[in-house]
């Protein structure tokens, strides 16, 4: 297993040096090559293809374990080769904990109920952790939880801090540092986590098996939902997790990643390696989940990725402008990996998810510098030599390297029956992913503006808060998605008209980018419009197998 990484490596590079050849642009003098725009243009391509190649490599490496492995993920994770699932109850005791802050608690009930109907009593155990501050939903937390299976109340408990130091982070470990050595495992939860008990029994049962296993992440998928955006979204993020998770868990192997819930923790470990001090300059770390993992690998702890989705599931963002602020969120911090790189110690592998982690948002201002100067190039008549059908071809070679995840995915369902079905079949399945498309074709680039503005304004104090997240299926109005994305808008128009007036040629090169930013408020406006979900699921469109499951129950 120790080669799979430098062959990855291998892989990796032969397919950037394929992209960066493809989009070379002809300048034979040097003076032309040193052309400062050219220049910019070509080092914006040469930072974003290795993670695109990276992507492209797990991708491919995932569709071939989905396909040809017997039990994908049995190939992927070890100590799951002849588990035992039929025993009563795991060998471990499991505390089950949920962290709260300000959160609606019918929902997160609807969802524990039946995982606490399927897991014994005597092994498994449900911990409230609650962040609350607000008197408001303080009292309604009681009031729920009180009125929650008072017939079990002997395993059913809540723990609430004065202040939520830390955060969700802190509040996990002080949790595990009071009433962790009762347990023996943990099974982590957000608000809008779901799981059930086969899945939950089945990361026990391994761990039981695997004593060097500290954290077994199973991967996570979008709960069921007629809205349009997470539906949408969820769809096509489903396909290519389930790619590239296979793909990247078979080559880390016991260095993968932590999520920060739907996923099983030994508490020993995990309470010794896993607290957190500040940031050098005082600020707490925010983005725990993947430190506390390089952690655990340093201290020669396993951390593995089950890419199995059956049985664990999250809720999405349920509208564009939620789905923005929770970008923000992360980017802020991921960003902060950038302090903890400079630390010694880290190995090759931890140094990696971290970089991993920061470039999945520090990519996309190379992406909106690469479009500009691609403009620019244009005006200046950069591209006179290269034909349409070349630059549609190196257009095309970035689109399908960028997104190979998620279509590997969809190749991967459509070529195997069973799991179309699990869909509705391939017809539907295949008006769903092309939807999709679309619809990621119109968000990436408004994604892109509104991660590469936060991030360009960080440095200057830019700050998001980690408070309460609305979860509730609502529609947008066009006030309000005006007063969101009228600057994406507005350089959508600008991007198009700079080019209508000096390289008209250009205009439909650029659809793709300056097209969804043009398109962003009516974007935002249809993919909150109930109307436009009752469409969708009336036809089944991007429907979940839970949703088909369901539907044909």
């Amino acid at each position: 297993m120790r080669y799979r990484p430098i062959a990855v490596l291998g892989l990796g590079a032969l397919i950037w040096g394929a992209m960066l050849l493809a989009s070379t642009i002809p300048t034979p003098p040097l003076v032309e090559a040193l052309f400062i725009p050219e220049g910019l243009f070509l080092a914006c391509l040469a930072l974003l293809s290795p993670w695109i190649a990276l992507a492209s490599v797990n991708a491919l490496l995932g569709w071939v374990v989905l396909i040809f492995a017997p039990d994908p993920p049995a190939h992927v994770v070890p100590a799951l080769r002849g588990l035992r699932l039929d025993a009563p109850t795991p060998e471990g005791r499991t505390a089950i904990a949920v962290c709260l802050r300000n959160e609606e608690m019918a929902p997160i009930l609807a969802a524990l109920g039946p995982l606490l109907d399927g897991l014994p009593a005597s092994h498994f155990s449900l911990w409230f952790l609650s962040d609350t501050q607000d008197p408001a939903f303080r009292a309604a937390e009681d009031a729920a939880i009180a009125a929650f299976r008072p017939e079990e109340a002997a395993r059913i408990h809540l723990r609430r801090r004065a202040d939520n130091a830390g955060f969700k982070a802190g509040n996990v470990m002080e949790f595990l540092e009071a009433e962790g050595a009762a347990y023996d495992y943990l099974l982590c939860l957000d608000a809008d986590s779901e799981m059930t008990p086969a899945a939950v029994r089945k990361l026990a049962f391994a761990l039981d098996a695997a004593p060097r296993i500290a954290i077994l992440q199973q991967l996570i998928v979008g709960r069921p939902v007629a809205a349009a955006f997470p539906r949408l979204f969820q769809f096509g993020m489903r396909a290519g997790m389930r790619a590239w998770a296979t793909g990247q868990g078979w080559w880390q192997g016991p260095k993968g990643p932590y999520w920060g819930h739907n996923a099983l923790i030994r508490i020993a470990p995990f309470r010794e390696h896993g607290k957190l001090e500040t940031l050098p300059d005082g600020a707490t770390i925010l983005s725990h989940d993947q430190v506390e993992a390089i952690r655990l690998h340093g201290a020669g702890w396993e951390v593995w990725c089950l890419p199995e989705e059956a049985g664990s599931l999250e809720g999405n963002p349920p509208a564009l402008p939620e789905f923005m602020a929770r970008d923000l969120r992360w980017a802020a911090g991921n960003m902060q990996y950038l302090a903890l790189l400079r630390r010694p110690g880290l190995s090759a592998m931890a140094r990696f998810q971290l970089l991993q982690a920061i470039l999945m948002f520090l990519c996309a201002p190379f992406w909106v510098l690469a479009f500009m100067l691609a403009a620019l190039l244009a005006a200046l008549g950069r591209f006179d030599e290269m034909s349409a059908a070349h630059l549609a071809a190196i257009m095309a070679l970035f689109w399908v390297t960028q997104h190979s995840p998620k279509l590997a995915g969809y190749a991967q369902v459509l070529m195997q029956g069973s799991q179309a079905a699990r869909y509705g079949g391939r017809g539907v399945f295949a008006r769903g992913a092309l939807l999709e498309i679309l619809f990621t074709t119109i968000l990436s680039p408004i994604s892109c503006l509104n991660k590469s503005r936060f991030l360009l304004a960080l440095p200057f104090g830019a700050r998001m808060g980690w408070g309460a997240q609305n979860r509730a299926a609502r529609d947008v109005g066009w006030a309000d998605a005006g007063r969101l994305l009228w600057f994406h808008t507005l350089a959508g128009a600008l991007a198009f008209g700079f080019l209508a007036v000096t390289a008209p040629w250009a205009i439909w090169f650029a659809l793709p980018w300056a097209g969804g930013l043009l398109l962003a408020i009516p974007f935002c406006v249809l993919t909150a419009s109930p109307a436009f979900a009752r469409f969708l699921t009336a036809r089944g469109l991007a429907a979940t197998p839970e949703e088909v499951e369901a539907m044909a129950g």
